[in-house]
Parts: structure tokens; C-alpha cells; sequence
């Protein structure tokens, strides 16, 4: 085995008879190191592209069948798309004037920004659903159908 700070030496050919010797330098730790050190990873502020990604799945969160709109209902595309926005604009907002901005680990304030949006989901699905339970009519609230069987006069409901 060759110390990294040794030359490697390559034979080529170069004809029939002839060689002629290349002398390629290995980089060195010391080298790999600088170059690390002037190497710059960031994960905040994020790229639009991955704001517009957040905001993607945020719509598709909303308004389609999920867990979430098992238990609070789903939001029409058109105004998901709106609420989408809002929710990742204010959470960016929120995030970046944070005491954790400044710290400069990138981590800390991406977990910041990921509460934020899951906050502001989670309220804004739970007013939308308080919102539409209080303007439920009386018998939608005890439960009462309106299909065809029950105003047959068959009763849809069981009595305990």
C-alpha cells in the first residue's frame, strides 16, 4: 500500500517499442478536507420548488380522502389550493422570524416551519368542521336521514 502523498506512477504505451511514463498526483486528506470546508449545505430557506411542492401536497391533504378528512370533512380543490397557500406562506413567515432562525443548523427551523404547517392545517380543518356542524340543520344533527327508505316510513336509525 502507497502513502496518499505519494506520486502514482502510470506506464502508457507508445508505439511498439517506446513507454512513456505519466505522473498523476493523488489529492490528500489535507486537499479533500479545504475542499469540504468551502462546500456550503443549506436547508433553509427552501428552494421554491419545494415550497411549491409543500404546497402540493398540502391541497391534496385537504381535499382528498384521507385520515384527516375521515374525522373533518374535505375542502373543494378551488379553495384548497387558496388555503394551501396561506398555510405554507404563514408557516414560512412564522418559521423564519422564529429565535431558532438564528441559529445557523438549517435543522431546527425546518422542524419550525414542518409544526407550523401542520398547526395551521389542523386548525383550519377543525374550524372549517365547526363551521359546517353549526350550520347543520337539527335533524342533521341528531342524525336523522332523509334517503328514500326512511321517508318510506322505515326507521334508519336503532333504538337501544
Amino acid at each position: 500500500m502507497t502513502d496518499q502523498t505519494e506520486e502514482q506512477t502510470t506506464t502508457v504505451a507508445a508505439g511498439e517499442d517506446s513507454d512513456i511514463t505519466v505522473k498523476q498526483a493523488k489529492p490528500t486528506v489535507d486537499e479533500t478536507v479545504k475542499k469540504l470546508e468551502k462546500m456550503s449545505f443549506s436547508i433553509w430557506p427552501p428552494t421554491q420548488r419545494t415550497r411549491d411542492a409543500v404546497i402540493k401536497r398540502l391541497i391534496e391533504t385537504l381535499s382528498d380522502k384521507s385520515v384527516l378528512s375521515d374525522r373533518y370533512g374535505t375542502v373543494p380543490a378551488d379553495e384548497a389550493a387558496d388555503v394551501a397557500s396561506r398555510i405554507e406562506e404563514d408557516a414560512f413567515n412564522a418559521a423564519s422570524a422564529s429565535p431558532v432562525a438564528a441559529n445557523d443548523d438549517g435543522i431546527e427551523i425546518l422542524q419550525c416551519y414542518s409544526k407550523e404547517i401542520s398547526k395551521r392545517m389542523l386548525d383550519t380543518v377543525k374550524s372549517r368542521s365547526a363551521s359546517s356542524a353549526a350550520s347543520l340543520t337539527p335533524d342533521e344533527k341528531d342524525g336523522a336521514t332523509t334517503d328514500s327508505s326512511a321517508q318510506d316510513g322505515e326507521s334508519s336509525t336503532v333504538e337501544a
